[in-house]
């Protein structure tokens, strides 16, 4: 499943050259590509653990919303939830190299969705759409659903309700009912604003049981609950998976060399046809906000950056943990440098490049305007902004590239995406 809702345009297809890799023999590398993928895990197992630290966070500051519905416990649990999404970003390296991943993502971060689904909406969202039959269902207003043609009791809206029966209802990816940005669009509410200032702003006293707006307090507390506790769940499980006897890790481990492939596809995948095209370039051609990674909370520029961070995280084998320590440990630039420096110092400058690019937007969307904005239509600045950063993420790709062919590890498919390479088929 890909957390956009479409499908890749195509896949761009690396053969490796035969390498000389240096000195070593067959057996050092086996043992030095070992301990790479060994710290690779490590760095994996510490990035969703503080996920999960974030998180449980998350749901603590949700229980005090819930609790004293104010706008400061609003606040606070928005600030949680921007604090969450730092840790969780830099592991979204770990996806597209790692299958475990891939098939788990789309539970915590699914995007766009059809925020009708979950909960009221303005009038100008409308009250249909061709592609999905549940559009404006909004499980919070409607306790009987009809779902697929079955009448579903959601009388009680519990984890499982959300995940075994409304997530991705239908076979339709834009149902996202849970997750990360279920949770943002219950904190913040839908972003009204377009390429004009502002985020969502939803009142505190859509959970005021005494002094309820919008209607349904009881059961958009329910659900905001149940999304968080889930997020929760979800996050346990990646964990688990990490660990020194878990399913990722020993996938990996298993085989060094297809393991190394699975890194640089992760690192590449990311950066190419995820960031600078399903979440980049797409809104960018479309000038649409609605193609906003972070859309009702306008924390867009942060994620971008965040991904950047921890593509350069994997590459160096250095993670930074939210209490301040440090994972580090043999690294994909080891490997690289001792084969082909020039090349080692090409990549490490190319990811320094786009981390600075992406720090530019980050500076511009914390001090000028949000993403949203800057990807407006007519908005020059903006949009050169963006392009800066779209643009770094393709050089240091094709970098990326280079060291799959120069280690020698086969054929590896870095992931496209038709705004990056068949443009027209954005517009059809």
């Amino acid at each position: 499943m890909m957390s956009d809702g479409r499908a890749w345009s195509r896949t761009l297809v690396i053969s490796a050259s035969v390498a000389v890799l240096g000195g070593m023999t067959g057996s050092s590398f086996a043992a030095d590509a070992a301990a790479v993928i060994e710290t690779y895990a490590d760095i994996a197992h510490a990035g969703y653990e503080d996920s999960l630290i974030a998180a449980r966070s998350l749901d603590a500051a949700v229980d005090a919303l819930i609790a004293h519905p104010s706008e400061a416990t609003l606040t606070a649990a928005r600030a949680a939830w921007r604090a969450a999404r730092v840790p969780y970003q830099q592991t979204e390296v770990f996806r597209f190299g790692n299958a475990i991943v891939d098939d788990w993502e789309g539970r915590v971060n699914a995007w766009p969705l059809d925020e009708g689904l979950i909960d009221y909406v303005d009038v100008s969202y409308g009250t249909e759409s061709d592609t999905n039959d549940l559009y404006v269902v909004n499980v919070i207003a409607n306790p009987q659903l009809t779902i697929g043609g079955q009448a579903i009791d959601a009388t009680t809206i519990t984890p499982a309700l959300l995940q075994d029966t409304l997530q991705e209802a239908e076979d339709n990816e834009a149902n996202v009912a849970t997750g990360y940005h279920a949770i943002e669009f219950l904190l913040w509410g839908q972003d009204l604003n377009g390429t004009g200032p502002g985020a969502g702003a939803r009142p505190a006293t859509d959970y005021d049981l005494a002094n309820c707006t919008g209607g349904h307090c009881d059961r958009r507390a329910a659900y905001l609950k149940a999304a968080s506790t889930l997020l929760v769940s979800d996050l346990e499980e990646m964990v688990a998976n990490w660990t020194a006897t878990g399913e990722a890790r020993k996938t990996l481990a298993a085989d060094p060399k297809a393991g190394l492939a699975a890194i640089l596809t992760g690192m590449g995948s990311l950066s190419y046809g995820e960031v600078a095209g399903e979440r980049m370039k797409l809104g960018l051609l479309l000038h649409d906000p609605e193609e906003e990674h972070d859309c009702f909370s306008d924390n867009t520029y942060n994620s971008h950056y965040y991904d950047q961070v921890g593509i350069r995280n994997v590459y160096t084998a250095h993670y930074k943990r939210i209490d301040g320590s440090i994972v580090s440990g043999p690294s994909v630039a080891d490997l690289v440098a001792a084969v082909e420096p020039a090349l080692d110092r090409e990549i490490r400058g190319k990811l320094i490049a786009t981390i600075v690019a992406m720090a530019a937007m980050r500076t511009r969307g914390e001090s000028i305007e949000a993403y949203d904005q800057m990807i407006g239509e007519g908005n020059a600045a903006g949009n050169d902004i963006v392009q800066a950063a779209i643009d770094t993420l393709i050089d240091q790709t094709r970098s990326i590239e280079r060291a799959v062919s120069v280690l020698d590890l086969g054929t590896i498919t870095v992931e496209g995406s038709d705004s990056l390479d068949n443009p027209d088929a954005v517009f059809q």
